[in-house]
C-alpha cells in the first residue's frame, strides 16, 4: 500500500506529517514553513520513503517489490531559522534483506527538506586508508537511473561521503511535536525565558530532555564569523543537577556536526561526530572524533542553548 501523505496521528507520540513530497520532490501536502516551525519547537523527525527492490537495492534482481522505509533522524538542524535538515546518527549500513553491510561503519545519512540527500561513512574496522582527503570521481550509477550523485569526497580515506538525490516514490517528513521548552539562555548563561527551577523540577520527575544549541558547527566553516545561523537539536542522556549552585549539565546522545550551509551537505573535512556536555551557564564540553583517523579530541565553547522536556 502506498501512503501519499496527510496527518497520521499516533495515540502515543502524536506523529503527524508536516511535509510530503512526490517523486519529483514537489510538495503535495503540508509545508516547509510548518516543518521548520515544528523543528524550532524541538519536534522529533522521522522520514518515510518508498522504493522498489530492483531499482534501489539490487538492480540485477527481477523483484519489483515495493519497500517502505521509515527512519529516525535523531539529530536535526534548523538553518537560517527556516531550513530543516536531519541526520541518522545511530545507523549501521544494512544489506537488505539479509543483514548488515560488508564493513562496519556508521551510515550518517543526511536529508534536507527539499529531498536532497547525502551520506558519510566513517569506517570502524581500522583498515588503513589508501589516499588523502580530496574530491573523488563520481561513481557509475547507470544501472540505477533514479540515483543522481552530485559529488564524491574522500573515497580513498576512512571517511568517504557524497551528496545525491534518489527519486523515492514518496517522501514524508513526520514529526512528534510534543516537547516543551523550559529554559532558554545566552552563551553566558543569562536566562532569556523559562527558569532553571522549572528545568530542575522536570528533571527530578524523570522526564526526557533535549537541547537546541545555536552556532554549534560554525568552527567547521571557512569563516566562522560569516557561517549561516543554525541551531542543532540533540537528545540528552544522563543529566546532573548541582542543587547548591543551581547548575544543570548533561551528556548528549552521539551527534554529527556538518559545515553549515543551505542545503546542508557533506564535503571534505566539513564534518565530524561525537558527544557534548552542555551546561546551563552556556559552557559546552566537546568530545569529538576526527572521522579520518577515529581519534578523539577535547574542546569546549560557549553557546546559547534551549532546553526541552517531554
Amino acid at each position: 500500500m502506498s501512503l501519499q501523505g496527510g496527518p497520521l496521528p499516533d495515540s502515543k507520540n502524536n506523529w503527524t506529517t508536516a511535509l510530503a513530497l512526490n517523486a519529483k520532490r514537489e510538495p503535495i501536502s503540508g509545508s516547509a514553513d510548518g516543518l521548520a516551525a515544528a523543528i524550532r519547537r524541538g519536534a522529533d523527525l522521522r522520514i518515510y520513503t518508498e522504493f522498489r527492490h530492483n531499482e534501489h537495492i539490487d538492480t540485477k534482481s527481477d523483484n519489483p517489490e515495493l519497500i517502505q522505509e521509515a527512519a529516525d533522524f535523531r539529530v536535526t538542524y534548523l538553518l537560517d531559522n527556516r531550513w530543516v535538515a536531519g541526520i541518522m546518527s545511530l545507523r549501521q549500513p544494512v544489506d537488505l534483506p539479509d543483514g548488515f553491510g560488508p564493513r562496519p561503519s556508521m551510515s550518517y545519512f543526511l536529508y534536507n527538506q527539499n529531498g536532497q540527500q547525502a551520506v558519510a561513512r566513517p569506517h570502524l574496522d581500522g583498515a588503513p586508508p589508501s589516499g588523502e582527503p580530496r574530491p573523488s570521481p563520481v561513481d557509475d550509477h547507470s544501472a540505477m537511473p533514479k540515483y543522481h550523485q552530485h559529488d564524491n569526497w574522500d573515497s580513498a580515506t576512512n571517511a568517504p561521503s557524497s551528496n545525491f538525490i534518489y527519486d523515492f516514490n514518496t517522501y514524508r517528513c513526520c514529526v512528534s511535536d510534543d516537547w516543551e521548552e523550559v529554559l532558554s539562555h545566552t552563551a553566558d548563561g543569562e536566562v532569556v525565558s523559562g527558569s532553571i527551577d522549572a528545568l530542575a523540577e522536570q528533571f527530578a520527575r524523570g522526564r526526557e530532555f533535549k537541547v537546541g544549541i545555536e552556532g554549534l558547527c560554525a568552527d567547521l566553516a571557512d569563516d566562522p564569523a560569516s557561517a549561516p545561523a543554525h541551531e542543532v537539536f540533540a537528545h540528552i542522556g544522563p543529566g546532573y543537577y548541582y542543587t547548591g549552585r543551581k547548575l544543570f549539565l548533561a551528556e548528549t546522545h552521539p551527534l554529527v556536526r556538518v559545515r553549515p550551509a543551505i542545503p546542508l551537505a557533506y564535503s571534505s573535512r566539513g564534518w565530524d561526530f561525537g558527544w557534548l556536555m552542555p551546561r546551563t551557564d552556556g559552557f559546552v564540553a566537546r568530545w569529538l572524533v576526527d572521522p579520518y583517523t577515529l581519534k578523539f579530541h577535547k574542546s569546549d565553547g560557549r553557546y546559547a542553548i534551549r532546553w526541552f522536556v517531554r
